[in-house]
């Protein structure tokens, strides 16, 4: 199964890439790993700092953005684009049809609780506040790091669409995009669907806490727009990029098995990563960061492929597996919620 995007010519000049980190998106992503045990090393710090500082209104926000499947298209409004604020007031102006839509479709995807059924239009200001709580404690101390990363990010896209071409940036956008003229296409686990941009193009966010898996809106109505992971600096969440924190991290079940420098060096792969780029991140040499590739690509975790004079490495099925550690039937973005208490009033 695949999410096939299909691009008139319309549609490939009207592709962006988004000027700044979309707050809203980061939220949303963000709590999905809050709440499973995706990029144990790259995540574990902050997470750890995060989990518990969450008040039970900030830990209600859980409910409404499980691990994976649907969550509402509510909750990203375009509007975040220029900003938190902005995010947030549009946000707390939802209309009472695209409420209705999007929790009649989560409460089809899961199992949600009663409150979240109750929920009603009168409910979307503490809604705001309580996402403006989370983002102040969860992000805004990290916010130079990830604003560091988005922009090394978007500079390398830039350099791709002038090289080649709005054509040459979706094809080099990420190791799980392929590209083959008229249609981006990336394979899911649980789900089949064609999205036709139909001469609205498609915005390009890059994402910090966006893991491993692209991700779209669900309603194909809302301007198309497109998630993608970005690479993050080894020791984003101490502020220290000295690549020591990956060996310092307690040992998740992936580092256990293939020891804490594989292990990092995995889930630097799992966003697509050359050789070089691998060890500098790791903060080892390259011949270093060749040894482990080779032992991962033996194991069957990874694949690598020559382009021109620099060697890519992707995950396997195998290794998407190992890194994901609860079985083949999941995929970031689709699966089940975990229920929560919360604190706002449940009229509507």
């Amino acid at each position: 199964m695949a999410v096939r995007i299909h691009f008139s010519l319309e549609d490939l000049a009207r592709t962006h890439i988004a000027e700044r980190l979309d707050p809203l998106w980061e939220v949303l992503l963000s709590l999905h790993l809050l709440q499973n045990r995706d990029g144990a090393a790259t995540f574990a710090h902050w997470r750890r700092h995060t989990l518990p500082r969450l008040d039970p209104t900030a830990r209600a926000l859980l409910a409404l953005a499980p691990p994976r499947g649907y969550s509402p298209d509510f909750l990203t409004p375009e509007a975040s684009a220029h900003g938190l604020e902005e995010g947030l007031d549009s946000l707390a102006s939802t209309s009472r049809t695209r409420l209705r839509t999007d929790l009649t479709r989560f409460a089809h995807a899961h199992h949600v609780p009663l409150w979240v059924r109750q929920f009603g239009q009168r409910n979307l200001p503490h809604l705001a506040d309580a996402v403006r709580s989370y983002y102040s404690l969860a992000i805004q101390p990290y916010e130079h790091r990830l604003r560091g990363d988005l922009e090394a990010d978007r500079s390398r896209r830039s350099r791709a669409l002038q090289s080649g071409g709005v054509q040459r940036l979706l094809n080099t956008l990420h190791p799980k995009l392929h590209w083959q003229s008229p249609v981006l296409e990336f394979r899911t686990l649980s789900v089949d669907r064609d999205v036709h941009l139909d001469g609205r193009g498609l915005r390009l966010i890059p994402s910090f806490f966006c893991w491993r898996s692209p991700i779209m809106l669900r309603d194909p109505d809302l301007t198309p727009v497109l998630v993608y992971p970005v690479e993050r600096s080894a020791g984003w969440a101490e502020g220290a990029g000295d690549g020591h924190r990956w060996r310092s991290e307690p040992k998740s079940p992936c580092a256990a098995l293939l020891g804490p420098t594989r292990a990092a060096a995995l889930e630097l792969v799992a966003v697509g990563c050359t050789t070089s780029e691998l060890a500098r991140r790791l903060n080892v040499s390259p011949a270093t960061a060749t040894h482990h590739t080779a032992i991962l690509r033996e194991a069957g975790l990874i694949a690598s492929c020559r382009t021109g004079g620099s060697v890519h490495h992707t995950l396997s099925a195998l290794g998407e597996a190992l890194l994901r550690g609860d079985g083949w039937d999941h995929e970031p973005g689709w699966s089940r919620c975990q229920g929560t208490t919360t604190t706002w009033s449940s009229s509507s």
